[in-house]
């Protein structure tokens, strides 16, 4: 795709690059509790320790609360995403982290939160949750078919856990991302959490990293054995003038990238085209001097987010 030499927002230069997404398994989990509070508790709990397949089997993060008006049981609610490589490590992760995080948390309850349609979704499509999760019951739970639903209601101390059969999953998209690169850290820090705010208005994201961010950007491979993936030194600020990768100049004091992951391209793209406003808003002037994103030359993913085509419909965009 042929793109401008060089863009602008607000005096913000958008490289003329794209960002290389890759395909991946997700499910959308309902969270319920008696107080919006007991059900974040479940949800950061679920979501902890899942910012990278590399190391934590699955991504997964916070998507909206919910009024009890929207949830399945009239309760106040959180839904949560989760995405993994496989359909078999999303399933083991969805049971693991709901029978670690929300059957121990006080009150709560848990559904399946992607919408089938009006037709059975095959079994292949989906995970199990309560029919995995059940046997805790010690066959004291018991079966409930509301509709072509099936239910858990499985007895704890505080009364009994109520889950859905199974989970639905779906095809999604991982690895979307932008790199900001700033004149400091201060400058950095503000124009990532524009652009994660504003991703995060939208649904069917995640940003995954602790508070939406990772400075830990990496590369494929490494000079040590075994390793898989190590510092990406082409954005590194002080390996500027030793790394042959370097992509930065003398005045780029700081760099972070933000990931992200959608159930489609389309929501991805979205995210991507609502952080790099919201990044740029404030421009060169607040010390934000570049927008970029990383790749592998095409060889990662299929999906391929290009920079100047999400930006240039966004105010203050100039050729």
């Amino acid at each position: 795709m042929s793109e401008p030499a060089t863009l602008q927002i607000n005096g913000t230069t958008i490289d003329a690059t794209f960002a290389e997404a890759f395909p991946m398994k997700a499910t959308r989990l309902v969270i319920t509790a008696h107080t919006p509070a007991w059900a974040m508790h479940a949800a950061n709990s679920l979501t902890g320790f899942a910012t990278s397949v590399i190391g934590c089997g699955c991504e997964a993060g916070v998507e909206r609360m919910l009024p009890a008006g929207q949830t399945p049981d009239g309760r106040p609610g959180v839904t949560v995403l989760l995405f993994a490589v496989s359909s078999k490590e999303l399933a083991k992760q969805i049971e693991r982290r709901v029978g670690q995080c929300v059957l121990t948390c006080p009150t709560t309850a848990v559904y399946g939160g992607i919408d089938a349609g009006t037709s059975r979704a095959p079994l292949s499509d989906r995970a199990p949750l309560g029919s995995a999760l059940r046997f805790f019951g010690d066959g004291w739970q018991i079966s409930k078919m509301l509709g072509d639903t099936r239910y858990w209601r499985v007895p704890v101390m505080d009364g009994e856990f109520v889950c859905e059969d199974t989970a639905l999953t779906v095809k999604a998209v991982g690895g979307g991302n932008l790199i900001l690169l700033a004149r400091d850290i201060d400058a950095a820090l503000a124009a990532a959490e524009a652009a994660v705010a504003a991703m995060r208005r939208l649904p069917n994201v995640i940003m995954p990293f602790p508070g939406g961010v990772v400075r830990s950007g990496s590369k494929v491979g490494s000079k040590y054995k075994g390793a898989s993936a190590s510092t990406n030194d082409a954005f590194c600020p002080t390996l500027t003038g030793l790394s042959a990768r370097s992509e930065l100049g003398a005045e780029v004091g700081c760099v972070l990238e933000i990931v992200i992951d959608g159930l489609t391209d389309t929501d991805v793209g979205a995210a991507m085209t609502a952080g790099i406003g919201a990044a740029a808003e404030s421009g060169r002037a607040a010390g934000l001097l570049r927008i970029s994103a990383g790749n592998y030359g095409g060889k990662l993913g299929p999906y391929h987010f290009y920079l100047h085509s999400l930006a240039a419909g966004l105010d203050g965009s100039r050729a």
